[in-house]
């Protein structure tokens, strides 16, 4: 009777939609316990250790670190961009004037963060290039910390902060693509844009197979790895191809959504979070916090991305540009605005191509791990307090 009950109880953690959110923190702590003990060495080794194969005419040896962070977040992103379109045919992001608030609040999300970093770091020649760190919203983290709240936020506001970040990891995606790649293929962009019109021309004549989508998606990934640009988006552009329908009668897109949402939730983004997490702490470290490099992270962070969010979405709304989210008010919005500066993956990714001091860097991660937490505590306890408060 005692294992019926514990299995009754773990398939009912599994269940719950706060559980993703559960293990993303736990496997956070792990890896920062990791790469703080004596585990860190032998743990570097294993995601430096090279996968894949690789031709004259074909690449695909990469580190354990990369095939993470391109192609298992490829797959979250595929995961995103399904439920984004769903929403858009069928459910909240059905009328222009509600899709546009998360596009518009991600442009403010991003502007306003990249200008307080440049602003603080003007005349600072070997930080001055960092203006893209602030910018990002990691929407992995930032889901994973709004499914802790269950239905104690309305489903709308994951809906908004879910496309907020999507529209705010393109702009950053293209950022990098202009500012921070050295060396932009566009060979390969093109043969990207081929696979892409095949997938609509799919669509358009209205296939099903679901392997006609994913097929031709993996393609796309290696193109636009190989362009030089981040390879997730090939996720986002693939899940916008697959049909779907407006009515109940199941789609391919909502097979494919319903397939990947428990290997998402409960081995991908865990994954993740042990790999990207796994920073040490160093001597020194703490001076990033506050220095013009630092101070412009977590002012752009902290305070740039709730501020940019909720001022730009209030103009839209004022304007009657776009309306907000059914049963989510502007507190709604600013908790989601504070989720909004957890930067963490993609920031220290920017971090590392627009500075090249390794001493920096550090700081930089330093800045941008203290600017997250906080962003992700203080919106959680937020949104928490409003649900109480309500």
């Amino acid at each position: 009777m005692a294992k019926l009950i514990n299995l009754h109880a773990f398939r009912k953690f599994f269940a719950s939609s706060s559980a993703g959110g559960i293990l993303l923190l736990i496997s956070v702590v792990i890896s920062l316990i990791i790469a703080n003990t004596g585990l860190a060495d032998n743990f570097q080794k294993l995601l430096d250790f090279q996968i894949g194969f690789e031709s004259q005419n074909v690449h695909l040896n990469y580190s354990v670190n990369s095939w993470i962070n391109d192609g298992l977040m490829a797959v979250f992103f595929l995961l995103v961009g399904l439920e984004i379109k769903r929403e858009v045919v069928e459910g909240e992001l059905s009328e222009l004037s509600q899709a546009a608030l998360p596009v518009l609040a991600a442009l403010g999300g991003a502007i306003l963060p990249a200008i307080i970093y440049g602003v603080i770091n003007l005349n600072t020649p070997e930080t001055s290039a960092g203006w893209g760190i602030p910018m990002a919203t990691d929407i992995a983290f930032a889901l994973g910390i709004l499914s802790l709240l269950g239905n104690k936020v309305p489903h709308q506001l994951k809906i908004f902060l879910a496309a907020l970040a999507i529209a705010d990891d393109l702009m950053a995606i293209l950022v990098i693509a202009f500012f921070y790649t050295k060396e932009l293929h566009t060979e390969y962009l093109l043969y990207a844009a081929g696979v892409f019109a095949l997938q609509l021309l799919f669509n358009q004549m209205k296939l099903k197979s679901i392997w006609l989508y994913i097929i031709p998606g993996v393609f796309m990934w290696y193109f636009i790895h190989h362009s030089g640009i981040h390879a997730t988006i090939a996720g986002v552009l693939t899940a916008f191809t697959l049909p779907t329908t407006p009515d109940d009668t199941e789609s391919p897109l909502e097979r494919l959504e319903h397939l990947l949402g428990n290997p998402v939730n409960f081995i991908i983004m865990p994954i993740f979070a042990l790999a990207n997490t796994n920073i040490t702490f160093m001597e020194g470290m703490t001076g990033g916090l506050v220095n013009n490099m630092g101070l412009g992270i977590i002012l752009g962070l902290m305070f740039g991305k709730p501020i940019g969010i909720l001022g730009i979405s209030w103009a839209a709304v004022k304007l009657k540009l776009a309306k907000l989210p059914e049963e989510t008010g502007w507190l709604h919005l600013t908790g989601a605005g504070i989720l909004g500066g957890i930067g963490f993956t993609m920031s220290v990714f920017i971090a590392l191509l627009s500075i090249n001091n390794t001493e920096l860097q550090n700081e930089a991660k330093a800045a941008i791990l203290v600017a997250s937490v906080i962003s992700g505590c203080t919106g959680y306890f937020f949104l928490y307090r409003l649900n109480k408060r309500e």
